[in-house]
C-alpha cells in the first residue's frame, strides 16, 4: 500500500490536504487522488459547485469595484473592467467549460453561475447609472448597456477558447 494511502486510511480523510494531492498527481498516483476527492466531496456535484465558486469572477469583480479602481472614464474604465474579466475568466477556462456542459445535469451549478451572471450585471447597472448621473454618458436603459458590455465580454472569452483548442 503506497504512503498516501496508508496516510489516508490510517488518520482519514481530514489528513488529504492539496500538498499531499499534488505529490500524488506528480507520482501518477491518479486512483489514489480520485480517491481522495470522492471521499472528501461525495460526488462530482460537490466537488465541481465549491470550486466553480472559487474560480468564476463574481467576488473579485465585486471587489475591483469597491476598491475604486474605477476613474470614471468611461474608456479608461470599460477597459480596465475587460481585461479583469479576462484575465479571471481565463485563470481556469476548463471550470467555465465545464459549468457549461454540465449546466443541464446540474441545477445547483446553474443556480450558481447565473448567481455570479446577475451579481456582474448589478454591479456593472450602478456603475452605467452613475456615469449617466455625473454626466458621462447620454442616457440609455442601463441594464441593457450592463448586459450588452457582459455579453460581448463573454462572446470574446468563448471566441478565444476556440482559438486555443484550434
Amino acid at each position: 500500500m503506497s504512503s498516501s494511502n496508508k496516510l489516508s486510511t490510517v488518520k482519514g480523510n481530514q489528513s488529504i490536504n492539496r500538498e499531499k494531492v499534488q505529490r500524488c498527481l506528480h507520482s501518477g498516483n491518479w486512483a489514489w487522488v480520485k480517491k481522495a476527492l470522492f471521499r472528501r466531496f461525495g460526488s462530482k456535484k460537490n466537488l465541481l459547485e465549491p470550486a466553480f465558486d472559487r474560480y468564476h469572477y463574481a467576488k473579485e469583480m465585486t471587489k475591483f469595484f469597491n476598491e475604486e479602481q474605477i476613474v470614471w472614464n468611461l474608456h479608461s474604465d470599460l477597459q480596465l473592467i475587460s481585461r479583469t474579466y479576462h484575465e479571471i475568466m481565463n485563470r481556469n477556462p476548463k471550470m467555465i467549460m465545464i459549468s457549461i456542459k454540465e449546466e443541464g445535469n446540474l441545477p445547483r451549478l446553474r443556480e450558481r453561475t447565473h448567481k455570479h451572471s446577475r451579481q456582474l450585471l448589478e454591479i456593472s447597472t450602478k456603475y452605467f447609472n452613475a456615469m449617466h448621473e455625473g454626466g458621462k454618458l447620454i442616457h440609455t436603459d442601463p441594464e441593457l448597456q450592463a448586459f450588452s458590455f457582459m455579453k460581448t465580454n463573454f462572446g470574446a472569452f468563448m471566441n478565444n477558447l476556440d482559438d486555443d483548442e484550434n
